[in-house]
């Protein structure tokens, strides 16, 4: 009995000292860590990254110097041939394992942080920033894949049964290669196709493109699936799979500046010589036009309609919404005030309708009816009830010359129409409402000139190196290119 509660007593006695030990390697953790913080912010002198250094590994290393120091202590005061060693310091092996990994990702995030605090995009000149930045951001996710698939495959390989298991999977590589392979096809692509992105520079961030039906930016390239930010704030979630095998526009690739088209289906009546006019107006009086372009064409004439087509410029795609609107909205309001009769309408006719607009001449008189030009005592006009046959034109002309009265001239109406209405417009510009975009899409207010600004793409810098980048290519790829090309 003595000799059992000698027993009991020296294995409580151990256990206390284990405990006295961890509690004070736990203090000695805090302590140390603390001081390592406090010498990296005094050596950094206040720098950037000595801070971002000191904030991000501040726990990580708190942690990680608890469990070595613990290790240590339990292993110093415990006697070897207690049981409850051995599972122990199987759980501290794991935990340093864990929060090694942990260490080991926050170190590679201040890196890279720094990196990124380095190529700023906020700048005049970030000629690489951009593509520095999304390959950085690519080159994170990855070691995060990589830190957290060796922390899981050192935690697995502490236990007998896993060392096992990998020894057998060892002896059958190739089956399982195999089979590895195909279950893992479609997530091996997309972490493939995210390098390809990431240093082809096929898209960047920043990046206005259109795929599927929407145009957006490109906001986030992660190793696996692309996030683009749409016009109206939504997020479109893509694979990166889908960049390197499906066709997409991307706008700002070359050059940032875009075309876009304003069509209106109208009357045949439409005077278009003063919609032009107005066009060529509106264009003048906004700041959303880049004086690039700015043409109206009719482009289509069948279907009882005639299709006009107002071409514009703008400098980005988001001002280019606008111009749009502004444009779409003004030629509406001029057809409304000035040229109500090329408001789009459907004609019914009937029979006798018809025969008579056919007999009509190129000046509008129904047939059988003339001007005379001097001809009577009295000056009248003949009103067509005559029997004889209406005389030529060059029969009135000769009997003009000889009463010396000028020459009447066949002047198309349909010129007439377009002088006339060339004229109009010109006369109300002084007197037509200035419009005024108070509330677009992309301006007109704090949130809109925000969008504005992430809508505008990559930046002239960007281009003008990818213009390089290309110059470069076609140079070193030199005429034999050009001819296998051919």
């Amino acid at each position: 009995m003595e000799a059992m509660e000698e027993q009991e007593i020296g294995a409580a006695t151990d256990v206390v000292q284990t405990l006295v030990a961890v509690g004070a390697a736990c203090v000695a953790a805090f302590v140390l860590g603390t001081v390592v913080s406090f010498v990296v912010r005094r050596l950094g002198r206040g720098t950037v990254f000595a801070t971002d250094l000191s904030r991000r590994l501040r726990r990580p290393l708190r942690y990680l110097l608890t469990v070595v120091l613990v290790w240590i202590a339990v292993r110093l005061v415990t006697d070897p041939e207690v049981g409850w060693l051995g599972p122990v310091e199987h759980v501290l092996l794991i935990a340093l394992i864990v929060v090694g990994a942990w260490f080991l990702g926050a170190t590679a995030f201040v890196v890279e942080d720094s990196a990124l605090q380095r190529y700023r995009t906020d700048v005049p000149d970030n000629r690489h920033a951009r593509r520095v930045r999304t390959q950085i951001i690519v080159v994170r996710r990855l070691t995060v894949a990589l830190v957290v698939l060796l922390a899981i495959a050192g935690v697995m390989l502490t236990f007998p049964g896993a060392r096992a298991a990998g020894a057998s999977l060892l002896a059958s590589a190739g089956v399982i290669s195999i089979v590895a392979g195909l279950a893992a096809q479609t997530s091996l692509a997309n972490v493939f196709a995210g390098l390809q992105i990431a240093f082809t520079d096929a898209i960047r961030v920043d990046d206005v493109v259109v795929l599927e039906g929407e145009w957006g930016r490109i906001e986030e390239i992660t190793m696996t699936y692309v996030v683009v930010h749409l016009w109206d704030d939504r997020r479109l979630i893509m694979p990166c799979t889908y960049f390197t095998s499906t066709p997409f526009q991307n706008w700002t690739r070359r050059a940032a500046e875009l075309l876009g088209t304003v069509e209106l289906d109208l009357d045949w009546d439409v005077p278009v010589a003063g919609m032009r006019a107005e066009l060529k107006r509106l264009l003048e009086e906004t700041s959303l036009w880049d004086q690039r372009v700015g043409i109206l064409q009719v482009t289509e004439a069948t279907g009882g309609f005639v299709r006009v087509r107002a071409l514009a410029s703008a400098a980005d795609a988001g001002t280019l919404f606008d111009l749009r609107c502004y444009l779409r909205e003004g030629l509406l309001g001029w057809l409304q005030r000035e040229a109500p009769q090329g408001m789009p309408r459907t004609r019914v006719l009937g029979a006798g309708e018809l025969r008579a607009e056919a007999g009509r001449d190129d000046d509008g008189a129904r047939p059988g009816t003339s001007v005379r030009v001097g001809g009577g005592e009295d000056g009248a006009v003949d009103d067509g009830t005559s029997s004889s046959a209406p005389p030529s034109l060059p029969a009135l002309a000769e009997d003009a010359v000889q009463a010396g009265k000028p020459v009447p001239r066949r002047v198309s109406v349909r010129a007439e129409r377009d002088a006339a209405a060339v004229e109009e417009a010109a006369a109300s510009h002084a007197t037509a409402p200035t419009l005024v975009l108070d509330e677009g899409l992309f301006t007109g207010s704090a949130d809109a000139e925000r969008r504005s600004r992430a809508f505008a793409g990559p930046g002239a810098d960007v281009i003008a190196e990818r213009e390089q980048t290309a110059s470069q290519q076609r140079v070193e790829e030199g005429p034999a290119s050009d001819d296998e090309r051919r």
